[in-house]
């Protein structure tokens, strides 16, 4: 049984934002084309959901997966969901709001 895929505000604002840089560096429509590729790969967590590493550390119930060696996706496994938490290009650092 596949999950659904819910992505947060925040995580909707990082993927506009590493396509913007992206594409401001380098080709727009190789920037759309990552993009959309990084958006498939979220929503392919609805097929297995507990792959990647857990991070509670950051929270409980974090969990993270690479994307390409060049992003790091964020997510949550809430009763039948994924909640894409954040998608944060080469590095950059993850922070949970209390």
């Amino acid at each position: 049984m596949a999950y659904s895929v819910a992505f947060s505000k925040e995580a909707e604002i990082h993927l506009q934002e590493i396509e913007a840089y992206l594409a401001e560096r380098f080709y727009p429509a190789n920037a759309e084309q990552f993009v959309q590729r990084l958006t498939k790969a979220c929503l392919a967590l609805g097929a297995a959901p507990y792959r990647g590493t857990k991070r509670d550390d950051l929270a409980d119930g974090i969990r993270t997966t690479g994307f390409e060696r060049r992003a790091t996706i964020y997510f949550k496994v809430v009763e039948e969901r994924v909640y894409i938490l954040g998608v944060l290009y080469r590095g950059r650092q993850f922070e949970i709001e209390p």
